[in-house]
């Protein structure tokens, strides 16, 4: 009765998806809420997967070339107005800190929602030659945003993230690099968090404040709903005319030079409760679970039980596999339900029958598949399974994405899909952003992304008739 209960608590995401996400955070112990309204407790099994998750996009920054630093959380309104566009996009959701101690302060000053006027002051004493060039730097820090309607993960007032900021000599160079850390995003949710996305570019409607192009990678999750899950930025040279940063090019000219920025942050950890959860819990990828192996021994009371389970622990702990023995006095099947909650990939159950016969039984998280394996035989064996449960992770993520994927050639087509279903729609559009502005108005739908593999599916605009420019992956999103 107390297993059943412990997954009762879950609401189905059938029966209401929103509620779901909120259980899955809470019973998992993911966070805590606060007294502080729109901000968050990371609670250690929350805060694990995120150390995971920039342990292993920190690396794969510096196969890059990019190098951390760390700058003020605090910019000067002065500074932050120099960029107007860019100021006008943030106004609304800015902090504002007007005291210091007791004294009014002589100038506001805002928590950084975003660094770019900071990174731009910075790269003004940095900057002189074109010998100075590139500048390839990442951040790792927390950002206020003063969201009005908040949710764990995926919007908060102050959120976990990294903020990349580049500076280059030539336009080329700057685009290059945009591309190439929009998708060093792609490969990461792909083969680390097993979540399939799309890689296009941000209508200019939709683009970063202050920037000449935005890229994304778009996600699809459970409910049919997009979430942007990281995104990519050519500023162009706008930052550096607005902030008079300029460089002595090779051949002896002043020129100014162009500049990135590209995020990600703790909205990835949403997306994996939302692309992989169930009604049972989490469902954690291998390599972002903060135990990878739980080992319950059943009727660890007797003699050897404990012991054996122990040691196959330290079996696979010398494989740099995390693993956790559960010794706690609750029942096998309490502590099963436990691990699935959690999203734990693999269970091993060891019982005395099972060491009288050299074998532990081995559970699949993702599947729920059960096999033996030899005792000696499962630091190889759960070492090759978590690239299968990776593999097959992401295959039923591609499927079910592409299941919710529609095409419409036409305005009642296009109109009588998002009445009935959720989910992307790829769909043509003659670029006007009043076509765009209608769409958003009358279905509540905006554009996703401009894919980079482009399709031809009709002549003309799904909202207006004319003839079309691109196609667009339309949809609801987070």
């Amino acid at each position: 009765m107390q297993d059943k209960k412990m997954v009762e608590q879950i609401t189905s995401m059938e029966e209401d998806f929103a509620q779901w996400y909120t259980d899955i955070v809470k019973k998992a112990d993911l966070i805590d809420y606060t007294s502080v309204k729109g901000c968050m407790v990371f609670k250690p099994a929350g805060y694990a997967i995120w150390e995971l998750i920039q342990k292993e996009m920190d690396r794969r920054f510096k196969a890059a070339s990019v190098e951390n630093v760390y700058l003020p959380m605090f910019i000067p309104e002065s500074l932050l107005e120099k960029e107007k566009d860019h100021v006008e996009g943030f106004a609304p959701e800015v902090a504002w800190v007007t005291h210091g101690g007791l004294q009014p302060l002589q100038e506001r000053i805002c928590v950084r929602p975003t660094s770019e006027t900071l990174f731009c002051d910075f790269y003004k004493n940095e900057v002189h030659s074109y010998r100075d060039l590139p500048k390839v730097y990442n951040q790792w820090c927390s950002v206020v945003r003063w969201e009005k309607e908040t949710r764990p993960f995926l919007r908060s007032r102050e959120f976990l993230w990294q903020e990349g900021h580049t500076i280059h000599a030539t336009f080329e160079e700057a685009e290059e690099r945009t591309i190439q850390m929009l998708n060093l995003y792609a490969d990461f949710c792909e083969e680390v968090l097993a979540i399939p996305v799309i890689k296009g570019r941000k209508t200019d409607k939709e683009k970063f404040a202050g920037a000449e192009s935005t890229y994304t990678i778009e996600a699809l999750m459970h409910d049919g709903k997009a979430l942007q899950s990281g995104t990519s930025h050519n500023f162009g040279d706008g930052f550096a005319r607005a902030f008079d940063i300029q460089f002595t090019d090779k051949d002896n000219k002043l020129k100014y030079p162009f500049q990135t920025s590209w995020g990600a942050s703790t909205r990835l950890i949403g997306a994996i409760i939302m692309a992989h959860g169930d009604d049972r819990g989490l469902v954690l990828p291998p390599a972002v679970a903060p135990h990878q192996v739980v080992i319950v021994p059943v009727r660890q009371q007797q003699e050897g039980v404990l012991d054996k389970a122990f040691a196959i622990r330290d079996a696979l702990a010398r494989r740099d596999i995390r693993v956790r023995v559960d010794d706690t006095d609750k029942s096998p099947g309490w502590k099963f339900a436990e691990a699935e909650m959690r999203g734990i990939p693999v269970r091993v159950e060891i019982g005395p029958k099972d060491i009288e016969a050299g074998k532990a039984v081995i559970v699949r998280r993702d599947t729920g598949e059960k096999s033996e394996c030899a005792i000696d035989e499962l630091p190889d064996t759960i070492e090759k399974l978590f690239d299968v449960i990776r593999k097959d992770m992401y295959d039923r993520a591609r499927a079910r994405r592409d299941s919710q994927t529609y095409t419409a050639a036409g305005k009642e087509e296009f109109n009588r899909i998002f009445s009935e279903k959720s989910g992307f729609v790829k769909a043509m559009w003659c670029g006007d952003v009043e076509c765009e502005n209608k769409i958003k108005d009358e279905l509540a739908v905006t554009s996703r992304c401009i894919p980079f593999e482009q399709e031809k599916i009709a002549d003309t605009c799904v909202c207006c008739g004319r003839p079309a420019k691109k196609l667009v992956y339309w949809g609801r999103a987070y």
